[in-house]
């Protein structure tokens, strides 16, 4: 599903040259469910932006689904992002004024699908993470835990080739975190496949 070859990443500024990531190599089957773990730092966050190509390594090559993204363009990377990944944040990222449903919808409105469509995939995503009883609230009403699930559920919606969590459980409580763990859970169990950038051993054990 994913595979990493050498890669590697360097920041320049105007005096110096940071190295973020140097010769990195891995891959990750379909259906895994994986953390990346390691201190403030390491580069766990710089290595997330290019899984996510939300940023371009500085050499190495990056291979997804049987895409090589090394070296696309901004337009190919953001048509790749849309179609192929699924992103949960560790600040969930939801607009305040669009309902959870609407907040669900939004990366089908980036593809073109059309509202029905749209509407369909969006209730049975959120009734996935057990929020269908919520679709119709804001985000300002409902708990951290309640928009992590919401935030999962607009990761699912364009059904990904991989979910990619950064410190989903950041942001929660240990019982919220737990509940956000178990859906993706349930989600890999049913073929998702997972990667987890945390520094928390306990939320690393379920992977």
């Amino acid at each position: 599903m994913l595979q990493v070859t050498k890669l590697g990443k360097v920041y320049q500024t105007e005096k110096i040259a940071v190295t973020a990531l140097k010769d990195v190599s891995f891959s990750i089957s379909a259906g895994s469910f994986v953390s990346i773990m390691g201190p403030s730092g390491s580069g766990k966050s710089t290595l997330m932006n290019i899984l996510g190509c939300l940023d371009t390594p500085t050499e190495g090559q990056y291979i997804l689904d049987g895409v090589n993204v090394s070296n696309l363009t901004e337009n190919e990377l953001a048509q790749i992002r849309n179609v192929k990944i699924g992103f949960v944040f560790q600040t969930f990222n939801l607009l305040p004024r669009l309902t959870c449903l609407r907040n669900v919808e939004l990366p089908m409105i980036y593809a073109g699908v059309n509202r029905k469509e749209r509407t369909k995939r969006a209730l049975e995503a959120l009734e996935k993470v057990g929020l269908l009883y919520r679709a119709d609230h804001r985000p300002n009403e409902i708990s951290g835990g309640q928009k992590q699930r919401v935030a999962i559920a607009r990761a699912l919606v364009n059904n990904p080739a991989i979910i990619l969590a950064d410190e989903p459980t950041g942001n929660l409580d240990t019982r919220s975190g737990e509940e956000v763990m178990a859906i993706f859970q349930k989600l890999n169990d049913e073929g998702a496949t997972i990667v987890l950038v945390t520094h928390e051993p306990d939320i690393a054990k379920h992977t």
